[in-house]
């Protein structure tokens, strides 16, 4: 039987992604009867072979199946079985960073306080109430008005942000998390419009995620009313959690960067760059949300969770 529970919440996420479509929870239960390769499957189940194989590479990546490769009178084929006869969920188990001597530092730094900045049009910001100084010029991007920011775009360049890191001395730090609401940018709206963002913590790159488009389909849920239909709308909000062994984004790994690597303890700041990496394959700017624009009702986001040493 494999158990699952908030304590490991990766495998939970990569388990529950594996189940989470019915021609897969199909495979399953022809695989509780028999041992069968994918083109039996993909007989069975009238799906063509190739998107079998890749139901197969879901399940194996979630340890849900066993595979093999066997002789066939051809090649060789892949023979599937199941690794487990129950899957057991249990969701009232406290995870292990919930207790009682486990604090959380939390931050939210609205999007127009970055530090420092290098953009390219197409660029601007715009507040709540309208258009920041003029659009396509980088030059307003250093006037004192973009504190007001509630939306910056920029075609290549970056925003960093110096975040309070105000942690007791001797705290030991357990995970960084950050989070915001992003998109490409590209004149207009493009949906189909990938973009290479990366974050930096520290002049660290801890990595990147790739924008699908400039999204402006619909209106962002909270975008005020002077805002113009036929540009960007909304974002997907996205969040890096740094811990002892690795980065992850959205709960999935991207990178072996760890705490060791930022240096956090006994730092009065952190610096965080939000942009375009210059060697990105995919070139397609960056739009960022503020809690008055886009889906989501926050800024920048920094959770910090730790410990304390005993006296």
């Amino acid at each position: 039987m494999l158990q699952l529970s908030f304590n490991d919440p990766d495998k939970l996420v990569s388990v529950t992604h594996a189940l989470s479509t019915r021609s897969r929870i199909d495979i399953l239960q022809l695989l509780h009867v028999n041992k069968l390769n994918i083109i039996e499957i993909a007989e069975a189940l009238s799906l063509p072979i190739s998107t079998v194989a890749n139901h197969i590479k879901v399940l194996e990546a979630a340890n849900l199946i066993h595979t093999e490769m066997l002789p066939a009178s051809r090649g060789a084929m892949k023979l599937c079985s199941l690794n487990y006869k129950d899957i057991h969920i249990v969701l009232n188990q406290v995870a292990a960073d919930t207790t009682s001597d486990m604090h959380l530092y939390e931050v939210q730094m609205p999007i127009g306080h970055y530090s420092d900045c290098e953009v390219t049009p197409t660029c601007g910001m715009a507040s709540g109430e309208g258009v920041i100084l003029k659009e396509d010029d980088p030059a307003s991007f250093y006037h004192p008005e973009h504190v007001n920011a509630q939306i910056i775009w920029l075609s290549e360049g970056y925003l960093e942000y110096l975040l309070p890191m105000d942690i007791p001395t001797g705290a030991m730090i357990e995970s960084l998390e950050l989070s915001m609401e992003m998109c490409s940018e590209v004149s207009h709206y493009n949906n189909d419009w990938p973009s290479d963002i990366s974050v930096w913590v520290n002049g660290i790159k801890i990595g990147m995620w790739t924008s699908p488009g400039d999204l402006g389909d619909r209106r962002g849920k909270l975008n005020p009313d002077w805002w113009y239909n036929g540009s960007t709308q909304y974002g997907i909000l996205k969040t890096w959690q740094v811990d002892q062994k690795r980065t992850t984004l959205d709960m999935k790994k991207v990178s072996d960067i760890s705490l060791t690597n930022l240096a956090l303890e006994g730092k009065p700041k952190l610096r965080l760059r939000i942009g375009i990496d210059p060697n990105a394959r995919h070139q397609g700017g960056m739009n960022l949300f503020g809690n008055q624009f886009g889906d989501h009702e926050q800024h920048i986001m920094m959770r910090v969770k730790y410990t304390l040493n005993p006296a």
